[in-house]
């Protein structure tokens, strides 16, 4: 596999390609970021999926999927993802690679014409959006987020971030809510697509064996007939939480949700993310993690206990699903066990553990184009696009000292309990 290339192609637009021949397939992704608000973050999500059921040239679901049938059974994505308090709505087309192809077809071409089609060329009935189209995805969409309502690991996580960043972007959800859902409008949605054209900033990303000098190509024509003004994208990091809030909820739960909240002094693009990455998995990733071993193991206070780094917002968050009367001790052996890596209790074995863990999981991100896209999109907001090889060596770098300096940075933001 060869290094990534990055270019800008026009201005706010990044083209990044990866040649790599292990795979039968190439993707292309089209990545447009813009801030997260209340206001627009429903319509954002609900234009992702209405520009990718129909565009001008295949105005019908049914034309749209006899094309990618066309393409060697092609598939065309769309998705929506938080990156800071920056929402990035997500394009992708996937087919096979041009030298499987019968005839010598350029199958890559067509692929990267298609999907341009799709994100600048949408139908459009009378300069809106279809009203018919708007409420079969909008109906999907709602499903969506009552799913998330039904998954309460998902709910409880979300409501955590609300709560913790309540006069914060960061706490908006990135389908907003059913009830935001239900307002949007067609001319909502037109605004939105004007605004994604040209205001966003683009990351479009090229992986396969074939070359991407036509799907660069077909992205710099269709920007240059833009007047863009791209927008500065910017995440507000809390460093200290200055008290504890606490919340409770109650649900029909067979099992309490327990999740705490961190500050941690410490966003991307800091030197001292990498170091604060390490701790979190020493503390809460993994069967050798501190919260594995000795809360849910040796005291089997919790079915599950891991903690998460949400780097781009500087927040550590940390779940369990436990018994209804275990939940104040669970809160205290969390704080238990972050305490003694404060105090620097942690082992050479730890370390090596969570540094082997975390290549290990680099590593199998490679073995997907998919993985490989999502590799190199996960670090926008980095300041740096790193290889598996260079973001290995910088965790294998970290020392015990660093460590424990990143754990002292903790400070206690929110608990949130959701009871029976």
């Amino acid at each position: 596999m060869n290094k990534l290339e990055t270019l800008k192609i026009a201005n706010g637009v990044n083209f990044m390609k990866v040649k790599d021949n292990r795979f039968k397939t190439v993707r292309i992704c089209a990545m447009a970021i813009l801030p997260l608000e209340k206001d627009t973050v429903s319509a954002y999500a609900l234009l992702t999926q209405v520009l990718t059921r129909s565009c001008g040239e295949y105005p019908d679901f049914t034309e749209l999927s006899r094309k990618l049938s066309s393409l060697y059974g092609a598939s065309l994505e769309a998705g929506v993802r938080k990156i800071g308090e920056n929402i990035g709505l997500v394009f992708s087309v996937k087919g096979i690679d041009d030298r499987y192809a019968l005839n010598n077809e350029k199958v890559s071409a067509e692929l990267s014409e298609l999907l341009c089609k799709i994100i600048f060329e949408p139908k459009l009935v009378d300069g809106n959006f279809d009203r018919e189209e708007i409420e079969q995805e909008r109906r999907q969409l709602i499903d969506l987020c009552d799913s998330e309502l039904g998954d309460k690991r998902v709910y409880a996580n979300n409501r955590l971030l609300e709560l913790m960043c309540k006069d914060e972007a960061y706490g908006i959800r990135r389908y907003g809510s059913a009830e935001l859902v239900n307002k949007v409008t067609a001319e909502d949605l037109r605004i939105a697509h004007e605004t994604m054209l040209k205001s966003a900033q683009f990351e479009i990303f090229y992986a396969g064996e074939s070359s991407a000098d036509t799907a660069q190509k077909v992205f710099t024509e269709k920007f240059s007939s833009l007047e863009r003004d791209a927008v500065k994208l910017h995440t507000k990091v809390v460093r200290k939480a200055e008290s504890v809030k606490e919340f409770t909820d109650t649900m029909e739960v067979a099992q309490a949700k327990l999740l705490m909240g961190f500050r941690t002094d410490c966003a991307s693009p800091e030197e001292d993310v990498t170091a604060m990455r390490l701790m979190c998995a020493i503390l809460g990733a993994g069967a050798n993690s501190k919260f594995f071993k000795n809360i849910r193991e040796k005291q089997s206070l919790c079915y599950y206990c891991f903690s998460r780094y949400h780097r781009a917002k500087g927040i550590m968050t940390v779940e369990s699903g436990v018994e209804f009367d275990n939940v104040e001790k669970t809160k205290n052996a969390v704080l238990t066990e972050l305490r003694a890596m404060q105090n620097g209790d942690i082992t050479d074995d730890e370390i090596n553990f969570a540094k082997l863990s975390v290549a290990n999981d680099f590593v199998t991100v490679f073995d997907s184009v998919a993985g490989i896209q999502e590799w190199y999109l996960s670090q926008i907001g980095d300041g740096k696009l790193l290889s598996v090889e260079e973001a290995t060596a910088e965790f294998n770098a970290v020392t015990k000292e660093q460590i424990v300096a990143a754990a002292n940075k903790l400070t206690l933001d929110t608990v949130y309990v959701l009871r029976g």
